[in-house]
């Protein structure tokens, strides 16, 4: 059986990368960091007790800060694959933490590279670097000659983060040609899930989208409405790690869907889950969003929440007993008990539900970003399974799911 370990493996990309070397056969080992309150939660279903038998899935603490960790580690797991994924991930974050995010993002890779060659693994343990994006910086004069960023354009990160990651693409390239480790680079770009971090800007939209039709909020604060990204689903772009390992030859690989989508429109397929149309007005950080008009049909499906049943009931006449028989398919409604009636779940047509807020605006912004997925698709045989639309579904079932 084949040994793998994962950085960052509480995290998007380390959970869904986890279950599927695990469904491949895999006994994993994964690097958390230690913390006073739990952060497992994306991994806790994988979990095994450690004094049941054929256990094939390990915690370790650990941190990409402390190379004697590092070490020690490795040795004791001794793994066929090394999957790199732990960083500081958010671009905007990076601005106020710099120094962290080189430490961990940059140094990091460097820590795990040096630790493979000192325990003598070189032609044992394979290595995959998770890098990203934010390296191209949004050039326009870096593409190729079809308008996309491929293995060959030229970087000018723009970010702390970009920056950071910058170094750790260049330092397992160098490790390979220095020492000649199987060691390669994925350039992902954007990939979202359920399971993406609340403050990410797909997420943070789909949570509003949802809470918004569950009248938990009121408004989505968002900076750039027209940042254009790349946005593929992390389902898919775990497999294409797995398969940058499984090649004959250490390479770097692009993955993305080779399409570009603006934020205004993440937010406005986001609503539509919901049934809500959502019109524009203004420009620059003065545009917002106003409700325009509601599919009752379609907010029904999404929701669980019939609004001509709920209109008009009030609140403070109804017990917790009420309100679960009052519930459309067994379902207990959640109320805010500041409110008045059960129709106030939802916001009024005429609404303004979406705001610009310059405080989300980054000090130098990353425009358009679009992978050009060729060598990818054509060396590794990767396709990925969800396009935008089913992520975006994904993502807002997700969000009703959890916030009912």
């Amino acid at each position: 059986m084949k040994i793998a370990l994962i950085t960052g493996i509480t995290g998007q990309d380390g959970s869904y990368l986890a279950e599927l070397l695990l469904e491949k056969g895999y006994i994993v080992h994964g690097i958390k960091r230690r913390a006073s309150s739990f952060n497992t939660q994306r991994i806790d279903h994988l979990y095994q007790d450690p004094h049941e038998g054929h256990v094939n899935f390990h915690l370790h603490y650990g941190d990409l800060t402390d190379s004697t960790n590092i070490i020690r580690i490795i040795q004791e797991v001794q793994p066929d694959e090394i999957y790199n994924l732990g960083a500081m991930s958010h671009v905007k974050v990076s601005f106020d933490s710099p120094e962290y995010v080189a430490n961990v993002d940059g140094i990091g890779a460097l820590r795990l590279l040096e630790a493979v060659r000192i325990l003598k693994l070189e032609n044992k343990t394979r290595i995959y670097q998770a890098s990203t994006s934010e390296l191209y910086g949004g050039m326009p004069e870096n593409k190729n000659e079809k308008g996309f960023y491929d293995e060959n354009s030229p970087f000018y990160p723009r970010s702390p983060y970009g920056v950071a990651k910058i170094y750790g693409f260049w330092i397992t390239k160098n490790y390979r040609e220095a020492y000649n480790m199987f060691a390669c680079n994925g350039i992902l770009f954007n990939h979202e899930s359920p399971r993406r971090g609340e403050t990410f800007v797909t997420r943070k939209i789909t949570m509003a989208a949802a809470a918004i039709a569950l009248g938990k909020q009121d408004c989505l604060y968002l900076g750039n409405l027209d940042a254009q990204r790349d946005w593929g689903h992390a389902k898919d772009y775990v497999k294409a790690m797995w398969l940058i390992l499984q090649q004959e030859k250490p390479e770097d690989y692009v993955i993305a869907t080779g399409q570009t989508t603006k934020v205004r429109d993440f937010v406005q397929m986001a609503f539509a889950h919901v049934g809500f149309h959502i019109r524009w007005e203004g420009t620059g950080v003065d545009e917002i969003g106003i409700l325009d008009s509601i599919d009752e049909q379609r907010y029904e499906a999404a929701t669980g929440v019939t609004l001509s049943e709920v209109e008009g009931l009030n609140v403070n006449a109804l017990n917790v007993k009420t309100l679960n028989e009052t519930s459309i398919n067994a379902e207990p409604l959640t109320l805010n008990a500041e409110r008045l009636t059960l129709n106030d779940l939802t916001p009024n047509v005429g609404d303004v539900v979406v705001r610009v807020d310059p405080r989300y605006f980054r000090p130098t912004e990353v425009d358009l970003l679009i992978g050009d997925p060729t060598k990818a698709k054509t060396q590794l045989g990767w396709e990925p399974e969800y396009d935008l639309q089913g992520l975006v579904e994904d993502m807002m079932r997700g969000d009703l799911s959890l916030l009912n």
